[in-house]
């Protein structure tokens, strides 16, 4: 029987959180937790859906066309948008599924899954299109987000897809660089509060939107893309009040974002230059955007007391994880302190090369 192995990482957020949605860049990169789907050919024309992880058993029939689709149901989306490249089921697969990247904790096990499961689609029945890390990207994006009118962007995709550490300018024409492969000192630490994404990110985007709307108006030339930090106080009497902190928070997390770009792109990056942005940009995510909560806060503060050059939220906000950036070969302490402070989880990660097929246990990349 035929049996493919598509495997697929999280990733973290180092720079640009709730920027993506702006047309913004975001440095990334795919971390070395994963969702494995391994898929045994079987004689049936269903795909049987194992996930140990969360005790459920899916069963979709590989001839289901999906002309109405549930909330969040990516599997379905993403057999509807691989269709329309060419993608044509044929025979089912027993799949199991499982991973060790934490659920709904801001480093995408949603994303790596769907990753996981459209490059199984692509590997066993085959696209129209040529097959690169960036068309998995893109496949992943609009099944997770145009296909269910979502409010995300396309950092998570394109980390995952593309792996390594990527440079996402999110603007239209969308570009990506890769600007590392490995990160040392990198800490994932999670806390335990389930984040809020969807209704979070639709209120800041709403509010960030409106607020460069009016400066728009005012400002015929303004450009969000072209923006410095400088320019702040110019445009602070232009907007009401409540709008103030979204407006600042774009501004401020687009420059820590550039500046953070020019150190990755120096052969040897300065390591405590890359943690001071981190704090920078996280005090943008804590005190104008208002993601964080008490718990990440702790966690944060009992990192960076313990000597971590740098330590950030991840994600939508509302609770999730953090990413911290530690004196390699210091990570030990580091990652004590961050249980201490009431982690439920903390350890240290590496940047990964992205999503793949293992065959035989070799590893194909796209």
């Amino acid at each position: 029987m035929k049996e493919i192995i598509s495997l697929a990482p999280g990733r973290t957020c180092l720079f640009g959180d709730h920027q993506d949605y702006l047309g913004l860049p975001v440095i990334a990169c795919a971390i070395n937790r994963n969702i494995k789907l391994t898929a045994v050919q079987n004689d049936t024309a269903v795909f049987r859906l194992n996930m140990d992880d969360i005790n459920e058993v899916r069963i979709i029939d590989i001839h289901a066309t999906f002309s109405e689709l549930a909330p969040r149901d990516y599997f379905a989306s993403s057999l509807r948008v691989l269709r329309r490249q060419g993608c044509i089921p044929s025979i089912g697969y027993d799949i199991t599924i499982k991973g060790d990247i934490p659920i709904n904790s801001g480093t995408s096990s949603s994303s790596a899954l769907l990753l996981a499961w459209i490059n199984f689609l692509i590997t066993a029945f085959g696209v129209d299109a040529e097959v690169t890390p960036e068309f998995i990207a893109k496949m992943g994006y609009a099944s997770e987000v145009l296909e269910h009118g979502e409010p995300g962007g396309m950092m998570d995709h394109y980390s995952i897809g593309v792996g390594n550490i990527v440079h996402i300018n999110t603007k239209e024409p969308f570009t990506y660089t890769v600007v590392g492969t490995e990160l040392k000192g990198l800490i994932t630490g999670v806390s335990g509060v389930p984040k809020e994404t969807i209704g979070l990110i639709g209120e800041l985007k709403g509010n960030a939107l409106l607020a460069i709307d009016i400066i728009k108006q005012n400002f015929k030339d303004f450009d969000l893309n072209t923006s410095e930090i400088e320019d702040l106080d110019k445009y602070h009497n232009y907007l009401p009040d409540r709008l103030i902190p979204y407006f600042e928070a774009a501004i401020k997390n687009y420059h820590y974002t550039k500046e953070a770009l020019k150190e990755f792109e120096k052969p040897t990056p300065d390591l405590k230059k890359i943690g001071a942005l981190m704090n920078q940009h996280h005090a943008v995510l804590r005190d104008l955007l208002k993601i964080t909560v008490p718990k990440i806060d702790a966690m944060i503060n009992a990192a960076l007391k313990a000597g971590a050059y740098g330590a950030k939220i991840v994600g939508s906000g509302g609770g999730g994880s953090i990413v911290v950036l530690a004196e390699p070969g210091n990570e030990a302490p580091v990652v004590a302190a961050i249980l201490a402070a009431g982690a439920i989880e903390a350890y240290t990660v590496t940047v990964d090369p992205g999503v793949r097929i293992i065959e035989n246990n070799k590893i194909l990349k796209n």
